[in-house]
């Protein structure tokens, strides 16, 4: 089974320090060499972003920051886990080593789903 695993933290406009890095990039590596990351990515700042909405046929595009947000998106990972309680425990130990914040778990529709 695939989960989608969403990081969200408090915006610090500021990059990981070099220690973080290292500990990620070896959690990233284990994790890929055991098959359980299929993919991740971290987020830029949401200075960098926009907001795209639709309501009804209006769309309206709203550039970053977005001030309101406690919390925003930092990054992502795809996991591939036999169950949900192998991807929470995966999502654990990315949270020991990225620190504060919190992962939304999704399981990700399969073929098979729709059979």
């Amino acid at each position: 089974m695939r989960f989608l695993s969403i990081y969200m933290h408090p915006e610090t406009n500021e990059g990981p320090n070099p220690e973080l890095i290292n500990e990620m990039g070896k959690l990233i590596g284990e994790m890929t060499k055991a098959g359980t990351l299929l993919a991740t990515e971290g987020c830029l700042p949401t200075s960098n972003g926009a907001r795209v909405r639709r309501t009804g046929k209006k769309l309206t595009v709203t550039d970053g920051p977005f001030t309101e947000a406690k919390e925003v998106i930092g990054g992502f990972a795809l996991l591939q886990a036999k169950s949900k309680a192998e991807a929470i425990e995966l999502t654990k130990h990315f949270l020991k080593v990225a620190g504060d914040g919190e992962c939304e778990l999704r399981q990700i529709f399969d073929a098979a789903d729709f059979a």
